[in-house]
C-alpha cells in the first residue's frame, strides 16, 4: 500500500526511453534556446539570463504546487532550467572569465555535496520518491547544477580542449552506453546510473545542437541556430503530448 501511495504522489516521471529522449531534447533546446535568445534577439547575456532564471522561478513554483506530475509543466520547468544552468556556465566563462575546467571542478564538486546533503536529509535519492516539497528542491537543485556541470564539461572538451563537437557527440553517447550497461551487469546501482546519465546527457545535447548549428568554419554543420532549435522544440512538443498520452493511463495520475 505504501508503494501505491508513493507512485500515486510523485512528481517525476519514469526514467523510461521517452524520458530520456526529452530530456535530452530539452538540453538541445536549451544550448540552441539561450544562443538564440543571447545572440539572435540581440538581449545580451545578462538580460538572457535575468529573463530565463525569472521564466524558471515562475515555472518552478507552478511546478511545486502541482498535487502530481503533470507532463507540459515539467518538461517546461526542465527546458527552463536548462536554459537557465547555460547561461550560469556562459556568464562565468564570458562575463567573469572563469577558466572552464575551473567551472567543470566547481559544479561536479557542488552537484556531489547536494546529492550528498539529499541523501543524508531524506535517506534516499530515488527519482521515484520525489513526493515531498523538500525531496523536489533537492531535485530541482541537482538538476540545475547537472546543466551547468554539463554545459561547461561539454565546452571544455568541444572547445578549449578542441575535441571538435562531432567527437564530443560521440564520446558522450559512448559514455552514457557504458553507463547503461554497467547498470544492466548490475555494476552501479538504478540511482547512480540515473544521475551519471542525467549529466552527460546535458554535454551529449548540447554538442548535437552545436554540431547542426555553428558554422562550417567552426566545426558545425552550418544549418543555424533558429531552425535547430525549431526542429528539436517541435519534436519535444510532440513528445510531451505523447508522454502526457501515457501519463494518463499511469497509475500515478489516477484520482
Amino acid at each position: 500500500m505504501t508503494d501505491n501511495l508513493t507512485e500515486l504522489k510523485t512528481k517525476v516521471p519514469q526514467a523510461t526511453l521517452l524520458f530520456w529522449a526529452l530530456k535530452m531534447m530539452s538540453t538541445t533546446v536549451g544550448e540552441t534556446g539561450a544562443d538564440w535568445i543571447n545572440f539572435g534577439l540581440g538581449f545580451g547575456l545578462v538580460h538572457t539570463s535575468i529573463i530565463a532564471a525569472g521564466l524558471f522561478v515562475v515555472a518552478l513554483i507552478f511546478q511545486l504546487k502541482s498535487p502530481r506530475y503533470i507532463p507540459w509543466l515539467y518538461w517546461l520547468t526542465v527546458l527552463l532550467v536548462s536554459i537557465t544552468g547555460t547561461l550560469i556556465t556562459d556568464y562565468l566563462t564570458d562575463q567573469m572569465q572563469v577558466p572552464l575546467l575551473y567551472s567543470v571542478a566547481m559544479f561536479g564538486s557542488a552537484l556531489v555535496m547536494v546529492l550528498m546533503f539529499w541523501h543524508r536529509s531524506e535517506g534516499t535519492l530515488e527519482f521515484a520518491a520525489i513526493n515531498t516539497t523538500s525531496r523536489e528542491l533537492y531535485y530541482w537543485l541537482a538538476i540545475m547544477i547537472t546543466f551547468a556541470f554539463g554545459t561547461a564539461l561539454g565546452d571544455a572538451l568541444a572547445e578549449r580542449l578542441g575535441l571538435g563537437y562531432l567527437s564530443t557527440t560521440m564520446l558522450f553517447a559512448v559514455l552514457i552506453a557504458i553507463t547503461g550497461f554497467l547498470w544492466r551487469i548490475r555494476a552501479i546501482s538504478a540511482v547512480a546510473c540515473f544521475w551519471c546519465v542525467y549529466v552527460l546527457t546535458r554535454p551529449l545535447g548540447a554538442a548535437l545542437a552545436d554540431l547542426f548549428s555553428q558554422p562550417i568554419k567552426q566545426g558545425g554543420l552550418g544549418y543555424g541556430t533558429t531552425p535547430v532549435n525549431l526542429i528539436f522544440l517541435i519534436a519535444m512538443v510532440a513528445l510531451i503530448v505523447v508522454s502526457g498520452v501515457f501519463s494518463r493511463s499511469s497509475p500515478q495520475d489516477r484520482p
